[in-house]
């Protein structure tokens, strides 16, 4: 009987351990941490071997494979000891696809890969059976295990990516690439960018990859190491033979000579980088023979993503915008670029090396007030404090958003997008984003 030993006893490594189970391997899951009351549960109910609070080295030194959960860093010594014994070490990914042949749409990029995950999952299930997972809702594991779908749509992050040996998506998304996590990728953005690409290692001719041909670096990479993939660019301002282009205020999407065109004037989803988001997601339903119809319906109906340019009240003219789920600065950004109204804007957290000079335009341009919300605000403090006429730190979502509700003037905007992780003050960035609105709701 092969030993999996499942590091990390959260929703991927209970997905993992309850599909090991039932494909006949003996499963030993270990957490540094605390195990969540509704995983223990799951875990004594199957009779599956746990512990937490500790990782005990002959336990787990004596895998047959070992799958690890996406937060764990390879610098880890457990994980060094595991490589230097030639222990296999994967993600849930890379061990749940070994289970399945659905057909796989594999989505990463540093920004954009939610929505156009979920999207792209909200066209399909018009029209397939369909899952979602990866890095949302439920574990890949526990539907491989328990749904049996014929399709998948992953939201897949670098980290995850990092683990996998074979694994190989049918269709791949890479909607585009920004320097983050650099922390644990040596600060070398060359290392994040490889880790990307992984997503099309495996695939041949008969794949697909479906990229922002827009950006420079994803562009550049492919220049310099061509996949075997076959290749469906998107862009806003060339024209693609094979892929997805805007052409005025229309989509069009060309594959084998046969094209569709979406009119991107219903889009359910505001600002540039949606209609990018709309591409991607159109280009893999057009692959997958999604009726027309039903794309452009989807589209126009789409309700977009919890803490993610979320509108949660107005409040005396003044409308609060929940973007919790902008833990880069590429994400504010594109926040930024879409406030249309003098802004007090919430800004900080746990910051990942963070360069704040492409924001500098946004924020002279539309930004009224700063208000850092973080554990350590110096260098924010430090960057925007010649930049605008009123800039504060507090480490409390609450007093954060009393702060905005007092500066803030009818036909203002107060936009929580934090360009930066939540684990200084918050559990996670929803744990972030729901804290916000709450305060408001609570005004």
């Amino acid at each position: 009987m092969k030993r999996l030993v499942i590091l990390g006893g959260g929703e991927s490594g209970i997905g993992t351990a309850l599909l090991g189970k039932e494909k006949g391997y003996d499963v030993f899951v270990s957490d540094k941490g605390k195990i969540k009351e509704k995983y223990k549960e799951v875990l004594i109910h199957n009779e599956i071997e746990w512990e937490d609070e500790k990782h005990t080295e002959e336990k787990i030194l004596n895998a047959d494979i070992v799958m690890k959960s996406p937060g764990i860093p390879d610098k880890v010594s457990l994980i060094k000891q595991l490589h230097e014994k030639g222990i296999l070490v994967v993600s849930e990914i890379e061990f749940a696809s070994k289970f399945t042949n659905a057909n796989i749409v594999g989505i990463t990029g540093s920004n954009g890969k939610t929505t156009t995950a979920t999207l792209t999952h909200h066209i399909l299930k018009q029209e397939l059976n369909v899952g979602l997972a990866g890095n949302i809702g439920d574990s890949f594991a526990k539907q491989v295990l328990e749904k049996g779908f014929e399709n998948y749509v992953l939201e897949i992050s670098s980290f995850q990516l990092d683990d996998i040996k074979d694994f190989k998506p049918k269709i791949a998304v890479i909607t585009n690439i920004t320097p983050d996590h650099l922390d644990r990728y040596d600060y070398k953005f060359e290392n994040y960018i490889e880790s990307k690409f992984r997503i099309a290692m495996n695939q041949t001719k008969d794949d697909y990859l479906i990229y922002d041909a827009d950006d420079e670096v994803i562009v550049n990479h492919l220049k310099n190491n061509p996949v075997q993939s076959t290749l469906l660019p998107f862009s806003l301002v060339k024209t693609i033979e094979n892929g997805a282009y805007l052409d005025k205020e229309d989509i069009k999407i060309t594959i084998d000579n046969n094209q569709i065109i979406m009119p991107t004037s219903n889009l359910a989803l505001e600002g540039k980088h949606n209609i990018k988001n709309a591409m991607a997601a159109s280009t893999v339903a057009h692959l997958l023979k999604i009726r027309k119809q039903t794309i452009r319906e989807s589209l126009e109906n789409f309700q977009g993503v919890e803490h993610r340019l979320e509108q949660v009240l107005k409040i005396n003219k003044v409308q609060y915008i929940n973007d919790s789920k902008a833990t880069n600065v590429n994400a504010t950004y594109y926040a930024l670029e879409s406030m249309d109204a003098p802004t007090v804007w919430i800004v900080g957290g746990t910051d990942k090396g963070n360069n704040y000079a492409e924001l500098f335009s946004f924020v002279n341009e539309k930004v009224k007030a700063i208000i850092c919300l973080g554990a350590d605000n110096e260098k924010l403090m430090n960057t925007f404090g010649g930049m605008v006429d009123v800039i504060v730190e507090t480490q409390f979502m609450s007093e954060a958003v009393k702060i905005a509700y007092k500066i803030a003037e009818a036909g203002d905007n107060v936009l929580l997008s934090p360009a930066c992780a939540s684990f200084d003050l918050f559990e996670n960035y929803e744990d972030r984003g729901r804290q916000f609105k709450n305060a408001v709701r609570n005004l």
